[in-house]
């Protein structure tokens, strides 16, 4: 399973979103900071989610990386995140 797999099945599971986009954006850093051969170390989330209704956006941003917390300790470097309630 791809990273952007598993980022992709954490947030379904954790928001049960109604759109979701996670895009790998590491062609576009290759020799920057963090990034590595093969690729998948910087992801764009794109995500809006009934869930997150109520919250503010920083609280919104830390719901998202508390459930990527494990592919941010191994190989993501960077996360962009547009995240949303509906």
């Amino acid at each position: 399973m791809t990273y952007a797999e598993r980022i992709r099945a954490k947030l379904e599971a954790a928001f049960a979103p109604e759109s979701l986009k996670v895009i790998d954006e590491s062609a576009d850093h290759a020799g920057h900071s963090g990034a590595r051969p093969g690729g998948e170390t910087h992801f764009r989330v794109e995500m809006k989610a009934s869930a997150l209704a109520g919250q503010t956006r920083v609280a919104q941003q830390r719901a998202v990386f508390a459930v990527l917390k494990e592919e941010m300790a191994e190989r993501v470097h960077a996360l962009a995140l547009s995240v949303k309630a509906p």
